[in-house]
């Protein structure tokens, strides 16, 4: 998956698009044009030209990896912490309802973390972490609460409506 994280390439991809970029280096020093390094490697020839200006400028390591675009704002452990907070139920903070919603499950983690997410930040964080949005069922006694929910077994977490059949 390209966005394995929620954003940014994986560390593979990374480390292949810093190896080409060291190619076209090698390259670079041998004098050849910008139309045959990128033919030969497979990119434009407008990032060979990006390329080339930076290793003019700083030399071989302005091309090397800068590593992820962007780091988890929360950590594994945290978001372990994060789920035994939402176990505890909307009440335990003074919430009614047993619904958790984007706006409140935003709201704990600053509380706990100070840590700020956007809203639909912390839809991709939930998302990413196996969450997904459960529908509250209508009907009177015994109706589920619906909000945010780990995800069922066997249940892939997405919705059946605006899914494409056939």
């Amino acid at each position: 998956m390209r966005y394995a994280q929620g954003g940014g390439l994986t560390a593979e991809r990374r480390e292949f698009r810093e190896r080409l970029r060291l190619k076209a280096v090698e390259r670079f020093a041998r004098g050849e044009t910008n139309a045959v390094i990128a033919r030969e490697l497979r990119v434009s020839v407008r990032s060979v030209q990006r390329w080339r200006r930076a290793w003019r400028q700083a030399g071989e390591r302005a091309l090397g990896s800068k590593g992820p675009a962007s780091r988890p704002r929360l950590s594994p452990a945290q978001f372990r912490r994060l789920e035994a907070e939402l176990a505890r139920g909307p009440a335990a903070y003074g919430w009614s309802g047993d619904r958790w919603t984007l706006e409140r499950i935003q709201a704990v983690i600053v509380r706990r973390f100070r840590v700020t997410y956007t809203v639909q930040g912390v839809r991709k964080l939930m998302r990413r972490h196996g969450w997904t949005y459960v529908a509250p069922v209508a009907g009177g006694e015994g109706r589920e609460p619906g909000g945010w929910q780990r995800a069922e077994e066997g249940r892939g977490g997405r919705s059946r409506r605006g899914t494409r059949t056939g």
